[in-house]
């Protein structure tokens, strides 16, 4: 059975990724940072008798990475699948933007990751196996208005895995990207820093917009198990790509971004009126907001 760690498994993608994996031949270990969560999981794969131990283990903290490592490697064996899901949301402009919690972001959202790739990674290398998957998003690909930070925490951990991919595909090690869209977590709940809206501030009508793109995916938002099983595709094709988009509005923006100019993507956040810039934004992504 392939030994598979997951970060951030307390609620939504990680929570639904750690349960699909063993309830398809994994041994998974299914790690958290506050173990007082862990109750609905542990539950589950008791009732289902699956293949699951939760660890604690807290991303932004190396000693709390280099322990739950070692007693996995120690207890279940060498790590051959690592899914680094642990991450945190906030959406506000760059300019009210505290730099603790720009930090905070990075932290969580790249070198949370950076840390436990380094902590597997030698041992994928010497035994030639294994699979690193970094859930990044949309707004990794997408450069977000409103959600500088988090975009690009995800930016630079997109950048980091495709230079990663490289590195190691000589050694058998695989890469791979997810990028959801808007998906029914708690991320915004869990944020290293605010999700702030301030009818007064000069930067209202971009927060504005961004709430109104938010709204427009959770008209009909993507679910975590969605995520999950492309994680698990992702993993075990036989054909892997580097990157997965997850979501109608993920293929959506992407694919728009792609076909239109920086400057017409900039000129967006010029002077236009609410009818133009929606117009603009359903002929560019096919996404209406309302």
């Amino acid at each position: 059975m392939p030994v598979t760690l997951v970060t951030g498994t307390s609620t939504g993608i990680g929570y639904a990724t750690a349960l699909h994996f063993a309830r398809h031949g994994h041994r998974v270990v299914a790690t958290m940072r506050n173990l007082a969560k862990a109750g609905p999981l542990e539950t589950a794969a008791r009732d289902e008798k699956l293949p699951l131990v939760v660890r604690e283990l807290d991303v932004t903290r190396q000693e709390s990475i280099d322990r739950a490592v070692a007693e996995t490697v120690a207890q279940q064996g060498p790590i051959d699948v690592l899914v680094n899901n642990a991450g945190v949301g906030g959406a506000t402009p760059l300019e009210l933007t505290p730099e603790d919690e720009h930090r905070a972001m990075f932290e969580a959202n790249y070198w949370g990751p950076i840390r436990m790739i380094r902590a597997v990674l030698p041992s994928m290398r010497e035994r030639r196996t294994g699979c690193i998957v970094n859930v990044t998003s949309i707004a990794g690909r997408v450069a977000t208005p409103n959600q500088i930070a988090y975009s690009a925490s995800k930016h630079a951990l997109g950048a980091a895995s495709e230079a990663l991919a490289h590195e190691v595909a000589a050694f058998g090690v695989r890469v791979a990207i997810i990028e959801p869209g808007v998906i029914q977590t708690a991320i915004f709940e869990n944020s290293a820093g605010a999700t702030r809206y301030d009818k007064n501030s000069p930067y209202r009508q971009i927060m504005r917009r961004n709430g109104k793109l938010f709204a427009a995916g959770f008209r009909n938002p993507g679910r975590a198990e969605t995520v999950a099983e492309v994680i698990f595709d992702a993993v075990t094709t036989e054909r892997p790509r580097l990157r997965y988009l997850v979501g109608s509005d993920a293929e959506g923006l992407a694919a728009g971004r792609a076909r239109i100019s920086d400057e017409e993507w900039v000129a967006m956040g010029g002077g236009l009126d609410d009818a133009e810039y929606n117009a603009r934004f359903k002929r560019y992504f096919g996404i209406e907001l309302i």
